[in-house]
């Protein structure tokens, strides 16, 4: 194993160009995020496509700031107090002095690691969460992913002095995040209706859905390659080995889903297969992608793509309600990433990354296995703890999931005032700047097509009780049979509705006998 101190200097002792490269790197890094939004965006239902993009905002404005304020100190920190459990400094990041290059570029590039951490958990918990409770989440969880990454990555963190080896953040990141969203998805319970028939939950856009793979896919290289932390002495060789096997075992990992759906769906080709095959080979070789052979890479993503689809539909069969296979992609993911260095890495000879050890299938013994199944334990619980913790927090002070007629409204319309119309386009009002205000007969269609309540009986409570149809719709319960609670809804959508009562009175008698849908 390599001397501490040496580590610490080795960290410092960085030129311009791997400045250059770090924050390059980190600046693709953050392009994952819109691939993130995408993906999940093109997973959900229409009605919620709009809520989650905002999450994935909420993940970098929220997570980012807390992450500056103490996540990257508790990481990193190097002052007095510093433990093999935390780091202690770079509080409120400010530095002026020699070693302001490194500690910035440092910063930046931890942080696109954090925020990704953090937007993994956002897909798990879709379509039914306060977007204010999570913001609130958002903005501590921070506090979930800088411990495992000071026990990974700070020379000081008691796994990295075990020899533990998580090069690119299979287990820091994506396990990190992947257990987390276990835990949300968990407490929050199944979406309305999820599990009630064999059929699938509607996808917004699978287009979206493939073109925030590819984003992602980008980005990926970036993660990876951008890992070795510059591109001097001799580092620049494992970066372009990084590119090899990241790409060779995301390709392996989509033949695999690929071959996968064509025979388990009788010759088509499913979107979510492919998707999550290629991005679970993705994350299964980012923690040895330096350290492996190219064929090694491809045996690697062939079986992470499989494992994340078999892990996918055991949940389903649990009745875990994972709107983006974000538990499959990343949680299980992220073990076999772990699992296996200790299987098929050998000794670098340029960075020393495995401190001398090779993995099993190498002559390396049970060591290194047995040290990242350590790994595994110890980041498994502490995501579940704090995770849980935190949201139980959260669910007793504000509540976490939405009420079932907003659930059933969407969050688009209720936290933003965004509706989506029959033709797939979208209708936006607010309070400060309402556009003219649509006719009821305009607004119920879509009512009625994201909520399942008929027609014929929201145009008959808006006739007898004269009042907002946004109240009359929350009203009734799903089957339109009996009068459910009364509630307020959202000001601003209620101030449009309203507006669109008023004006329908006004309107000829010949619209309230207009066809509606049955």
């Amino acid at each position: 194993m390599a001397d501490n101190s040496t580590q610490s200097a080795q960290v410092m002792d960085i030129t311009w160009d791997d400045a250059t490269w770090i924050l390059t790197s980190a600046f693709i890094i953050f392009t994952m995020q819109s691939g993130f939004g995408l993906l999940e965006a093109g997973n959900v239902s229409p009605k919620n496509e709009v809520n989650i993009m905002m999450k994935n905002v909420v993940d970098v404005v929220f997570g980012g700031l807390t992450y500056w304020m103490f996540g990257f100190g508790l990481s990193f920190g190097v002052d007095k107090g510093t433990n093999p459990f935390c780091g202690v400094g770079y509080f409120f990041v400010d530095i002026e002095d020699e070693n302001m290059g490194v500690i910035y570029s440092t910063f930046v590039f931890q942080l696109s690691f954090a925020t990704t951490a953090t937007t993994i958990v956002s897909g798990a918990m879709a379509e039914r969460t306060k977007l204010t409770a999570y913001t609130l989440f958002s903005f501590f969880n921070t506090v979930v992913y800088c411990f495992p990454a000071h026990w990974a990555w700070a020379s000081s963190g008691f796994l990295s002095q075990l020899g533990s080896v998580d090069f690119a953040g299979s287990g820091v990141v994506h396990l990190v995040g992947g257990v987390s969203g276990l835990v949300a998805t968990i407490m929050l319970k199944p979406r309305q209706g999820r599990f009630d028939d064999k059929a699938q939950p509607e996808m917004a856009n699978p287009a979206n859905a493939v073109v925030g793979m590819f984003m992602l896919w980008w980005g990926w290289l970036a993660f990876n390659c951008g890992s070795t932390f510059g591109i001097s002495r001799g580092k620049w060789k494992l970066a372009a080995k990084t590119a090899v096997t990241t790409l060779l075992s995301s390709m392996s990992g989509g033949i695999a889903g690929t071959a996968l759906s064509f025979i388990v769906h009788k010759g088509k080709y499913d979107i979510g297969y492919l998707v999550n095959s290629i991005l679970g080979a993705l994350v299964s070789i980012t923690a040895s992608c330096p350290l492996i052979h190219p064929w090694e890479a491809v045996l690697i993503g062939a079986i992470g793509g499989v494992l994340v689809i078999g892990v996918d539909h055991l949940l389903v069969k649990l009745k875990v309600d994972d709107p983006v296979s974000a538990v499959a992609v990343h949680g299980a993911g992220g073990l076999w990433g772990l699992i296996s260095v200790g299987l098929f890495t050998t000794q670098d000879p340029v960075e020393n990354i495995t401190y001398g050890r090779n993995g099993l299938f190498h002559g390396g013994g049970w060591y290194l296995l047995g040290v990242q199944t350590l790994t595994i334990l110890c980041e498994v619980t502490w995501a579940a703890l704090i995770t849980f913790i935190l949201l139980f927090i959260i669910q007793k002070t504000m509540g976490l999931r939405v009420s079932p007629e907003d659930e059933r409204l969407g969050a688009d319309l209720v936290e933003h005032g965004i509706m989506q119309k029959t033709d797939g386009s979208q209708l936006a009002f607010t309070s400060q700047n309402t556009p003219v205000a649509p006719t009821v007969s305009q607004l119920i269609p879509n009512l009625h097509a994201m909520t399942g309540i008929k027609s014929t009986k929201l145009k008959s409570g808006i006739t007898e009780r004269k009042t907002s149809l946004f109240t009359v719709v929350r009203s009734l319960p799903e089957n339109s049979e009996d009068a459910g609670s009364e509630s307020t809804g959202s000001s601003s959508v209620g101030t449009a509705l309203r507006s669109a009562t008023s004006r329908e009175s006004s309107e000829e008698d010949h619209t309230t006998t207009q066809a509606l849908p049955a």
